[in-house]
């Protein structure tokens, strides 16, 4: 009798952090509630944020701005399809896909160079390492601070070619590029207030 409660209980444990790991956080625009909604044993938001800090050293809020800027914290995200004959769903626009929204090529370069080759797009602790690791990239490549969240989201919105190349994108990319700024900036205002 025990030791079916107990297994009971086991199964619910489980199915509960499965379910958590499959629900984007309902306060996007609030860091802290985004950790509280993910701290889970197997999925812990921010202690994957902060191992990617560490790592990098690009800082936590310019993490979570860019990944909250590119996908929502949804880890299914991916470009809208284009429309053949005006109504039928065709290609999608590019091959980016979850949380980071890292393209097919950019992924398979992140884990050639880091050796994460069992990385997924759809799980949190990888794409906030990609991110860092683009970031830390960027910032060694191309001179980008590692908290200049404008222009890090820059080149990682047009890639490091592009941007190489003294291209900024147009006036609704920057205007982006600022809302993720403004976004890291809130997120670090937040996170000095969030509950130990």
């Amino acid at each position: 009798m025990c030791r079916s409660g107990f297994s009971k209980i086991v199964a619910v444990t489980v199915l509960l952090a499965l379910s958590a790991c499959a629900t984007p956080p309902s306060h996007i625009n609030d860091v802290c509630a985004v950790f509280d909604q993910n701290d889970g044993w197997f999925d812990n938001w921010q202690a994957a944020a902060e191992r990617a800090e560490q790592k990098y050293g690009v800082p936590v809020p310019v993490l979570m701005a860019t990944v909250r800027k590119e996908s929502g914290f949804k880890s299914n995200s991916k470009p809208p399809r284009t429309k053949l004959l005006g109504f039928i769903p065709w290609k999608r626009v590019s091959s980016a896909a979850g949380f980071s929204q890292a393209l097919d090529g950019t992924w398979a370069q992140y884990q050639s160079e880091t050796g994460s080759w069992a990385a997924r797009r759809t799980k949190f602790a990888d794409a906030v390492d990609f991110v860092g690791w683009y970031h830390s990239k960027t910032a060694d490549t191309l001179g980008v601070a590692r908290n200049d969240t404008y222009n890090l989201y820059l080149a990682y919105y047009l890639g490091w070619t592009a941007y190489k190349r003294g291209e900024r994108g147009d006036a609704g990319v920057q205007r982006y590029a600022r809302a993720t700024e403004q976004m890291a900036r809130d997120y670090a205002a937040q996170l000095r207030q969030c509950a130990p």
